[in-house]
């Protein structure tokens, strides 16, 4: 193996793109792509720096015979130190355990959700009733009602969110990190990621079609002009539908991602990782924001009927801000 080959090796075996091996060896872009396609080869100086990032010897990268050590941990880089040190290995007991916990974890994650999205419909459908004099409640008994309902699954949800999300704290590095994997636990998440595949893809697609056709009642109903208590009801009915689907996105989808973050894949190789990194504090002061502004204004104006589409407008919103994000940290690195 010449050693062009070896450089390409070594960086895709530790996740690097050009620009980052680039960076850490003092480089521009261009010279690492000329020396992975064979069009120049590295002085002294370069070959030395680079066995000390990619944790190899020089032997092995200046001798074509020589294959590398197996055995050998990869490098993390660290910027603000400038120097590298030796990834976190994850052993076959410990990529278990993490599976394990995410699927105990994550149905209680999703059922927290499912509480949070669906706890205006008590108070949309008994505020709906009243007005058109189904139940003879008064309007303060109702409201106390549905905000008693409310509150009570917001403050379940929370419990739920803090006493599961603690559960996999131990273990919030592999999305956060860069690690290497022991013999055997690449090829575990692998077969598991094959196997759940088929549950992945009909969860996926069940729960886009509970999104796109929970609306069709509603807008039935309004184009119609159906009575404003059957409007209601088809409110309620899609926030439902969007609480169900999203639950198994979480507690089906999020179980399958898990086999992607012990392979570092997709949206959790090294990469994405620093992406999200930087982006983290923007996600928890955005949703924090959302949160605040949706129960004000739900307070203010008593519609909780209308204000619920606060959060669908605030995931598209979100999304292109995520895209943004990534776009102006893309073009800074």
């Amino acid at each position: 193996m010449i050693l062009a080959d070896k450089i390409i090796n070594e960086r895709k075996k530790n996740g690097w793109s050009q620009e980052e091996l680039a960076d850490m060896l003092g480089v521009s872009r261009q010279s690492v792509s000329k020396w992975e396609s064979a069009q120049s080869i590295p002085d002294l100086q370069k070959i030395l720096k680079m066995a000390e990032v990619f944790n190899v010897s020089t032997d092995y990268l200046l001798k074509e015979d020589m294959e590398p050590d197996t055995n050998a941990t990869p490098a993390s880089y660290s910027e603000n130190t400038d120097t590298f040190t030796p990834l976190r290995r994850v052993s076959m007991e410990e990529a278990s355990e993490y599976i394990a916990l995410r699927k105990a974890v994550l149905p209680k994650v999703g059922l927290g959700v499912f509480l949070c999205i669906t706890c205006p419909v008590v108070l949309i459908l008994l505020a709906g009733l009243q007005s058109a004099h189904v139940i003879t409640a008064s309007e303060n008994v109702v409201t106390a009602i549905g905000l008693l309902v409310l509150f009570a699954q917001i403050g379940t949800a929370v419990w739920l969110f803090i006493s599961q999300g603690g559960k996999l704290g131990k273990y919030a590095f592999l999305e956060q990190e860069s690690f290497d994997t022991e013999y055997g636990v690449d090829g575990m998440a692998r077969e598991r990621l094959a196997a759940s595949e088929p549950y992945n893809t009909r969860a996926l697609t069940v729960g886009v079609l509970l999104c796109v056709l929970g609306c069709v009642p509603l807008i039935i109903t309004a184009v119609l002009g159906a009575p404003s208590v059957v409007i209601v009801a088809m409110v309620c009915l899609l926030l439902l539908a969007i609480g169900c689907a999203v639950y198994m996105f979480i507690a089906i989808c999020g179980v399958y991602s898990s086999y992607k973050v012990i392979l570092q894949a997709d949206d959790y190789t090294a990469e994405q990782k620093k992406r999200n990194k930087k982006l983290e504090p923007l996600n928890r002061i955005y949703w924090l924001f959302i949160t605040v502004v949706y129960l004000a204004v739900s307070f203010i104006t008593g519609r909780w009927d209308i204000t619920w589409i606060i959060w669908a407008v605030s995931g598209v919103l979100f999304a292109l801000i995520r895209v943004v994000g990534e776009s102006l940290i893309n073009t800074r690195d």
